[in-house]
This record gives structure tokens, sequence and C-alpha cells, in this order.
């Protein structure tokens, strides 16, 4: 089933007119009929493409190297998969959990808290690291959804030797990057007597070691020896014998309570393949143009996520009630001429904080949890939700019943996706959180420890997300994946997608979405639209307004001064204060419509200097 949409995007909607200009894409869309990688970091992309000529897919390990201050084997990981064979979206967690032999009480004590503290563990605290799922989830991955034409060394090989061999740090990423690195090299010293694994050799710095600048090569032969262990050895290469135990060693120096046997415990449970959770949107609901020319499979769009402890399911609320709305005659059915016109802001600005105010409360480790996702997306229980929508008025939902604010829109990630030639597409996200995470490195590893602790709550006691025993936090890292089709038999895959930065996450699933399906542009348009994040206002103190929206350049100042109206708090963001909307990429599947060949179609964001590369 092919989209009605053109695969170049349409020529009226109203992207390339002059309120857009100083924002248009610098890219065009990328095409291939072989399959594609799309991903933040062009070596990293370079290094996928191989593995796809190989007839494999791809690692998120050259992304590692050429990355670590976003991501590494050192945090956690999420992934949706679709099977062409079967049209089943599969998923997979993983997240690891918090020491098993430990203790809110200790975890109080340690911070130097009394049993009535409420807030999150610091980012910069020992204990905010649990267990490292990433190296895990690679494997399986690898295991369970890979072609079997190659074996786990030879997609681990173009990473070893980018770690082995060095590579030159790029222009976007690095001036990222290397701002990143130079910002948290101090971090990065303090954070363990192993700092100079991860900054550059430098005969001229003080003590031989700074962070990399732009352009500059940079090695990490340890972590290139890290996964030459996972290569050879598999899982029980990273999370027994020499790497467990000097992730235990270094913890233990800073009085945290992972154990080897957190670690081998993941070993054998830790990946866990689990049912992706989803939410159909007719598109004849939302849109108020061409929706005739549609048939009943091309008017529905399903959006999928990965269910908690992920975030994705904020994602899905939010479009529930969008949709809602509009068919309540509460929001207008939007063309293409609306897109970030001041209803649509509103209306998703309000939607997010709606369903944010829920799943700050909510998400958490589902073995801890009474209330399941299927709740929580059900139609009349957005319909419930949307009730709180005003159109005339911004309200307070974050900070009402259940739950706190979004908060804290500044953690790094990567994400990647890759299609093939048989129809398979793969979401793929990796992440420290935090930067480099806690910044805490194992002796003779290369990598940085994830802190992905840091969003377990202190108190109260009976929050769903409070710290406990052998659990996982709320995550906020969420692949994304879109299909087409009404029923199971008729599901082909429409898109797999991601938007990085922390909370922005599910904030950029549903704009990303809504500007391919309501307003009609191709990936590449999709990506390089202008978007708004909402976040904490940075006092961490209840405003008058409620939360900050900030707001990208390329809105017009008209609907900036409307959201003001309506009592929005806003700042508008401009030049690298960008990064704050995330980075994104997109692989679509078109079909053409006259041969009936399948097209994969790529956009990567342009706020970073990623790469979509097709498959010879």
């Amino acid at each position: 089933m092919g989209s009605a949409i053109n695969p170049e995007g349409p020529t009226t909607s109203g992207f390339t007119s002059g309120r857009f200009i100083p924002f248009k894409s610098r890219r065009s869309v990328v095409h291939s009929t072989n399959g594609m990688v799309a991903c933040t970091q062009p070596l990293a992309a370079e290094a996928g493409q191989k593995i796809l000529r190989m007839g494999g897919q791809r690692s998120a390990a050259a992304l590692n190297i050429t990355e670590p201050s976003s991501t590494g084997i050192g945090g956690d990981a999420f992934c949706l998969f679709f099977d062409a064979k079967t049209k089943k979206v599969h998923a997979l967690n993983g997240s690891g959990r918090s020491a098993k032999n430990s203790t809110l009480a200790q975890v109080h004590e340690q911070l130097g808290l009394d049993s009535s503290a409420t807030g999150r563990i610091p980012f910069g605290s020992a204990l905010s690291v649990t267990v490292p799922g990433a190296a895990a989830a690679w494997v399986d991955t690898y295991e369970k959804f890979g072609s079997g034409k190659l074996s786990l060394e030879d997609v681990l090989m173009p990473a070893i030797a980018l770690g082995e061999e060095g590579f030159p740090v790029s222009e976007l990423s690095s001036s990222f990057l290397s701002q990143q690195w130079q910002n948290g090299e101090q971090e990065l010293r303090n954070a363990s007597p192993n700092y100079r694994e991860m900054l550059k050799e430098d005969p001229s710095a003080p003590d031989g070691v700074r962070a990399p600048r732009p352009g500059e090569i940079m090695r990490n032969p340890n972590l290139a020896k890290t996964f030459r262990a996972l290569a050879t050895e598999g899982k029980k290469g990273f999370y027994t014998g020499r790497i467990a135990e000097a992730i235990v060693d270094v913890l233990k120096r800073q009085h945290a309570f992972l154990e080897l046997s957190d670690l081998e415990d993941h070993l054998h449970t830790g990946t866990e393949e689990t049912e992706a959770i989803s939410l159909k949107l007719d598109l004849k609901d939302v849109k108020a143009q061409d929706v005739n020319a549609l048939t009943a499979v091309e008017s529905c769009v399903e959006l999928w996520e990965h269910p908690p402890n992920g975030q994705g399911i904020v994602a899905l609320m939010a479009l529930g009630m969008f949709e809602e709305l509009a068919r309540q005659g509460k929001i207008p059915k939007f063309s293409p001429n609306d897109h970030n016109s001041l209803p649509y802001l509103h209306a998703v600005i309000e939607v997010l904080k709606i369903a944010f105010a829920d799943g700050m409360w909510w998400v958490t480790d589902p073995t801890f949890s009474k209330v399941s996702p299927s709740e929580m997306v059900s139609r009349p229980y957005l319909a419930a939700r949307a009730e709180l929508f005003d159109s005339a008025l911004a309200k307070d939902h974050t900070y009402g019943t259940p739950g706190p604010s979004p908060a804290h829109n500044h953690s790094d990630t990567v994400y990647f996706c890759v299609t093939d030639r048989h129809g398979n597409g793969m979401s793929f996200i990796n992440s420290n959180y935090e930067g480099f995470g806690s910044g805490i490195i194992p002796a003779g590893c290369g990598f940085t420890l994830q802190n992905r602790g840091a969003n377990f709550q202190v108190g109260p006691p009976h929050h769903p997300n409070v710290y406990e025993p052998a659990k996982r936090p709320y995550h906020t890292i969420i692949p994304g994946l879109i299909t087409n089709g009404k029923n199971g038999d008729e599901r082909e895959l429409h898109s797999v997608f991601g938007v990085m930065g922390g909370f922005m996450q599910p904030q950029g699933h549903l704009q990303v979405l809504l500007n391919m399906e309501l307003f009609g542009m191709n990936p590449q348009e999709a990506l390089d639209a202008p978007r708004i994040c909402i976040s904490a206002n940075s006092s961490g103190e209840k405003a008058m307004f409620g939360p900050t929206i900030s707001i990208e350049d390329g809105i017009e100042e008209t609907v900036v001064q409307g959201l003001k109206a309506l009592g929005h708090n806003v700042e508008c963001l401009s030049e690298h204060d960008r990064k704050k909307f995330g980075r994104g990429q997109i692989i679509r599947r078109y079909v053409d419509p006259v041969t009936k060949t399948r097209v994969w179609s790529g956009g990567t964001d342009l706020r970073g200097d990623g790469c979509a590369m097709p498959a010879n």
C-alpha cells in the first residue's frame, strides 16, 4: 500500500513561503530501493551502510565511538522492529535495573535525606547508575532481528576500527560534541580516576590530555577492546569477568550499591521482549483537505511506541487527545496552511501538558505498576482527559493531579533507523542520559556509566516511580514507528523515526508525525520545520503561567504573541539554542504508483550533522 503523498513532498505546503525562508531545509530527501540507514553522525552512517551492503543490519557501536557524550555501551537502549513477513511490530526493552540489595532508606542515608524527602536522585551521584542494558540489547537485537548473514564480530568491526584507528570529530556534532566534551571535561575528571581514557592525548595540555576540538582525530582503544570482548564472548564478555569487575569496583569506591550479581542477573534476564503499544489516527478526523481522495486504509496511520518504563505513551496520549478534540469540534480540522498556526500550537501544547502530567506520575517499571498502558490510551480515558482543554486559555495541567511538570529537558541521546530491501524496518535508540551520564569510567573500558537512576523519585513512598531494589526507572528514550492500514493483515510499514533530546522526544514524535500526515511534508521537511518544546521553569518553582514553552525561530511572531495572550509562558530560541528541540531521523516507505516498486525516503535533522545513506 503506497501513500497518497508524493515522495518529493507537496509543492503547496507553504514550506518554501517567505515565513520559512530563515529556516528552510539545506538538505533534500534521500531515496533508495535497497534499504537505508539514517543516524546522527556521518561516519556511523557509513559504518551502517557497510553492514547493510554485506547483508546485515547495523549496530549502535559506531555511534558510541563517534558520539560518546550522547550514547554508549554504558547506557540503555530500546528497539522497535517491523517484520515485513509477519507484519508484526516487535519491541525490546534494553534498560537496566537498580541494585537488588538496596533500599530507599539506604538511598536517603547516602544522600543525607530524611524519610520525608521528595524529588529525584542527583544526576552526579553514583547512586544514579543503574545496570547498563545497552550491551545485552545490542546482542539480543542482533540475534532476534539480524539477517543471520553476519557474525557479531562482523557487525562490531567497523566500530572497533574507528576506536583503534581514530576518527575526525565532525562539524555540527563536533561543535555540539566538542562543546559538550569541554563542558564535561571537568565532570569526567571529577567522576573517576580513569578520565584519561575519554580525553584526547596532547603533550601540550597541562596533564597530557584534554577534550578534543572540531576536526581533530580522537581514538579510544579501550572502548575498541570492550567491543572485541563483546564480539568474541557475547553478553558474557560484558556482564561477567574483567568489564563487570571494573564497573563494580569503580562504583564501590563511590559507595554505590551495584554488585557483580546485579550484572550477572542482567546477563540472563535483562533484555525483555515486550508488546509494543499503539494508537490509530484517522486522518479524516483531523485533516481539512484532500481526505476524500484517501482510501479507508490510507486514511489510517498507526503510531507505535515502546511501552513503559519508556515515555512513548506520552506521545500516544497526546495524539489521542488531539484527535478527540477535533472529533468534538473543540479545535478545527487543519489544512496545510495551518501548520504552526496559533490554534494548532495551542492544541499541541495543551495535550502534551496533560499527557506529561499523567506520564510523569504513572510511567515506571511495569512490574511495579498497577496501571496498564491500555488503560492510559483507551478512548474513554483520553476523551475524559481532553475535557481539560480550553481553546481560549493556557491551563496549568502539569502541576495538578497526578504529578509534577515534565522538567529537565537537557539529556543527550543518539537515535538511528534502518530499513532493508526486504521491507523490514528498525527504530533504535541508545543513551547515557545526561551527556556523559554519570561521567564515571570503569578502568580500562573506555566508556562512561549512565545515570538513568536520576529519574527515580526519592519520595513520597507511594509514588509509582519511587526508588526500589531491582527496578527500572522512568525512561526518556523512545524509538518511534508508524504503520499504514486498519487491520493486522493489511499493515505495512510507513516510517521508522525518532527525535532525540530527553523529554523533547514524545513532543517531537507528535509534531513530526503530524507534519507528515496532517500537513503533507516529506521526511526532510517534517524534521526541519520549527518545533515547540515544553519544559519546566528554570527556577524549578510554579510560575504564574506554568511551564515554559520554548518556541523555535521560524514560527511567526504573531503566533508567538497569540500564545502569550492565551497565557503561555513563552521563550523564543534560535541559533545553537535550537538543540533544545532535539535531532531526528526518518526513513519513510513509499510505493511507486506505476511500477509498484518500494522506495525508501530518508531525512535527517538539520539541527545536527546526521546523514541518511542508501544501501547499494
